[in-house]
């Protein structure tokens, strides 16, 4: 087998869809389709059973596609430290992301980087915390960047905060949201966003919301609340200077201070020392210069 079908696999395995697959590998869908029987007769066995929901690995393919996922990942590794010895910046940045860093921040810091760096490719994850740290534990990507103050033994750099506001078209002071029938608007977190956020209402207020709607991701909830459904508590990346038709009130602590929330770029050692990942570091730096 060439490694290109080694890769073929892995890429059918995590599609588990021939059309997408395909798409993925750029090639028409019967052309990967004649590979793969190519691939299953070298073997002498059958790798995937088709259906109409999908592919589905016989246990034999279970085996294939384990090994071709360690080829796949050693000849990543030897690629990336062949390409650290000259001075351009090639390779795969591989970067699992909260998501709201990666709908708000980091779009502009990867246009940056792709520009300077146009031989660099990208690889991208976006999820919660505890997602973003078991992608970094498996080692499937370089580094990692997460909202909260993480307990990271690597190394870890801040890279910014932002304040917490209670948004809405209608309420202007905080003292109306007893007084309101609006529903508050809340979005799922397993960080300790979540956390804060109920600590904050129950010293302000100390009782439970009137209403509540709960939705899976803070986009859907910050259009929501700017539509005039409800109100919401965001963070500042995410609301724009010509959001001018809301209200947005700053949320204060214990000490009557501003609510802030950091963001940490987080990883191993080995992986600051690649060029793709420091040259990102790079961008990061001049973007807030």
């Amino acid at each position: 087998m060439q490694f290109s079908e080694f890769e073929l696999l892995v890429v059918l395995d995590s599609e588990m869809n021939m059309r997408k697959a395909a798409e993925k590998l750029f090639v028409s869908q019967p052309a990967l389709s004649q590979r793969l029987q190519s691939i299953e007769k070298s073997w002498n066995t059958k790798i995937f059973v088709r259906s109409q929901k999908g592919l589905t690995p016989t246990p034999a393919g279970e085996k294939i596609i384990e090994f071709a996922k360690e080829v796949v990942e050693k000849e990543e590794k030897i690629r990336e430290q062949i390409q650290s010895l000259d001075h351009e910046v090639h390779g795969t940045l591989k970067i699992a992301c909260a998501s709201i860093i990666g709908q708000n921040w980091l779009p502009q810091v990867l246009k940056r980087y792709v520009t300077k760096y146009p031989q660099a490719r990208i690889s991208l994850i976006t999820g919660w915390s505890s997602e973003i740290l078991k992608n970094l534990y498996d080692d499937t990507v370089h580094i990692g960047i997460i909202r909260g103050n993480p307990d990271w033994k690597g190394v870890k750099k801040h890279l910014i905060t932002d304040t917490m506001y209670l948004v809405d078209t209608e309420i202007n002071s905080i003292e109306q949201v007893l007084e309101t029938d609006r529903p508050f608007i809340q979005f799922r977190s397993d960080s300790t966003y979540y956390q804060e956020i109920q600590e904050w209402w129950h010293r302000t207020f100390q009782t439970v919301p009137k209403r509540t709607i709960i939705v899976d991701q803070i986009e859907t909830c910050k259009q929501m609340t700017l539509n005039g459904i409800g109100y919401a508590i965001l963070p500042s990346i995410t609301l724009n200077q010509d959001d001018s038709q809301i209200y947005k009130i700053p949320l204060l602590n214990e000490l009557n201070e501003p609510m802030k929330r950091d963001t940490w770029l987080i990883g191993y050692e080995s992986s600051f020392e690649l060029k793709q990942v420091k040259a990102f570091i790079d961008i990061i730096q001049e973007t807030f210069k």
